[in-house]
């Protein structure tokens, strides 16, 4: 019974080309062309997967750059399932992405690769920069080292033993802290 579950779970993903490059073998006859495809995969509720795939024709090379891609999903936690809980920065080789938490309405503001992500893992609303490198498979892992980082405050609130609504303070609430026991008000 597990299979038709799996693939109707392959069948909601959605799947975004992000880069195709195309590099040239000289040989004694003339040129041999091999081809890269870097693809990421998402169901758009927050589990997302990139892969990269080459071979000597562009559809099979993509087919095999979704298929990675299906393999290393990762699950990112989401804010009402359309923004990040805190600001993040992420990093792969010289390439840098700040991705930042933004307001209902935003929308996805990022540039193409570090989008495409986006996109696929179903956030609404985004602010990200990308700072060095514009190569778009270091943009990719940049962005995927910043997602791995993100924190919900249910784990961290798991993590230090304590209640959700002691790690989340509301604008308005007094918070009393344990070390000196003095209300601030925030």
């Amino acid at each position: 019974m597990a299979r038709p579950e799996r693939k109707r779970e392959e069948s909601e993903l959605t799947e975004k080309l992000v880069h195709i490059n195309r590099v040239a073998k000289v040989v004694k006859g003339g040129r041999r062309f091999g081809f890269a495809a870097l693809v990421v995969v998402g169901d758009q509720r927050g589990r997302v997967g990139f892969g990269n795939g080459k071979a000597k024709e562009v559809p099979e090379a993509i087919r095999k750059a979704t298929e990675a891609a299906k393999k290393n999903m990762i699950r990112v936690p989401l804010r009402e399932g359309r923004t990040m809980h805190h600001d993040i920065a992420g990093r792969h080789g010289a390439g840098r992405v700040h991705v930042r938490s933004a307001v209902a309405g935003t929308g996805i503001i990022a540039g193409g690769p570090t989008r495409a992500v986006f996109e696929a893992l179903g956030v609404q609303d985004v602010v990200a920069k990308s700072i060095g490198s514009s190569n778009p498979y270091n943009m990719v892992r940049a962005t995927f080292d910043a997602l791995k980082r993100q924190k919900s405050p249910r784990s961290v609130a798991a993590m230090r033993g304590k209640k959700v609504a002691d790690i989340v303070a509301r604008r308005g609430d007094v918070v009393v802290r344990s070390d000196d026991d003095s209300a601030v008000e925030e």
